[in-house]
């Protein structure tokens, strides 16, 4: 099957090059909303199921027992660009723990916000832990195996206490196997699982919906959404496409970007969970694609509808400032 060219990127009146994609976008009983592509081949959702990981640092009381609030469990969900404020957040919540930054396992880089980044090197800084994008999570990771009681070491591993858990969590939530045979690992070195769009989808829209989930996991996964929607910032970072989409409309819509071209996102009083894929892994295209999803789905809101409209349709400018083309919706995702 072929997908559909849903991202067109003009330079002057000419087509310069196409994105093809897949949309899913379901609701909490497994309903089809929109179907663009083939929604039914597995893909890695990479980062953008962050808040799907995270649901056991707060099911099991872990969150509580840190004393963490909606930052610390936004930074949990987060693919953060390593602004001091992210550092500082994530170490703090490993010293909860009595942990450290050499107790993270995620690997070391750059900022990835250029400010950031021309300060470090002019500082004569070198990247730890703290900085990668995953550091969060990490710090989630770090403090679930200290208040199991498991030694934290290898936490990263396929067979580790905590990588157990996630993927039982994570697959009852989408309703897919996840094992060896549709694993791969990471760039945090955490396993990854190859699912099918939709049932990323449904998993989204039952943690935003509660539909299908026990109470417990219903009040914790609402507890994250809510997190991640009143600190966008903390899930991302200055100027990033997850921050701006939650700003456009606080409380109202929850999203995650994953690498690859891959982006996720919830629209709770829609009842609905969109996971979708820029199928030759280009950002531009993913962050695209949600909006004018999301902005379908606002259709009936004409200020929320125009802002995600317009963050859909982009203008490009070279380095002079010029006007030279649009990145814009395609096919069905159009008008």
């Amino acid at each position: 099957m072929q997908n559909p060219v849903l991202v067109e990127v003009t330079r002057g009146a000419v087509v310069e090059s196409l994105h093809r994609g897949m949309v899913a976008v379901v609701d909490g009983d497994g309903g089809l909303v929109m179907g663009l592509g083939d929604i039914d081949r597995p893909v890695f959702p990479r980062s953008a199921t962050k808040s799907m990981q995270a649901l056991a640092l707060v099911e099991t009381g872990a969150a509580d027992a840190y004393g963490f609030g909606e930052r610390e469990l936004a930074l949990a969900c987060s693919s953060h660009s390593g602004e001091p404020g992210h550092m500082a957040l994530a170490g703090d919540m490993a010293a909860r723990a009595g942990l450290g930054e050499a107790d993270f396992e995620c690997g070391r880089h750059w900022s990835s916000e250029q400010s950031v980044l021309i300060e470090q090197a002019r500082a004569g800084d070198k990247p730890n832990q703290l900085g990668n994008n995953c550091s969060g999570k990490h710090a989630g990771f770090l403090c679930l195996s200290c208040h199991a009681g498991v030694d934290h070491h290898g936490y990263v591993g396929y067979d580790h206490f905590v990588q157990s858990t996630i993927r039982d969590t994570v697959s009852s939530l989408t309703g897919d196997p996840m094992g060896v045979d549709n694993c791969g690992t990471d760039g945090c070195s955490i396993p990854t699982y190859a699912s099918p769009l939709r049932g990323i989808a449904h998993g989204f829209a039952r943690m935003a919906t509660g539909t299908g989930l026990g109470p417990v996991r219903a009040k914790a996964a609402k507890r994250l959404m809510s997190a991640c929607m009143a600190e966008p910032w903390y899930v991302a970072g200055t100027g990033r496409a997850c921050t701006e989409l939650m700003q456009i409309a606080p409380g109202r819509i929850f999203a995650k970007t994953g690498a690859e071209g891959v982006f996720c996102a919830a629209v709770p009083e829609k009842g609905v969970g969109i996971a979708l894929k820029c199928e030759d892994g280009a950002g531009r295209g993913a962050e695209t694609m949600v909006a004018a999803v999301l902005a379908k789905l606002f259709a009936d809101d004409g200020e929320i509808c125009g802002k995600l409209g317009a963050m859909a349709s982009r203008t490009m400018r070279n380095w002079n400032g010029i006007e030279v083309g649009t990145v814009r919706p395609a096919g069905e995702l159009a008008g």
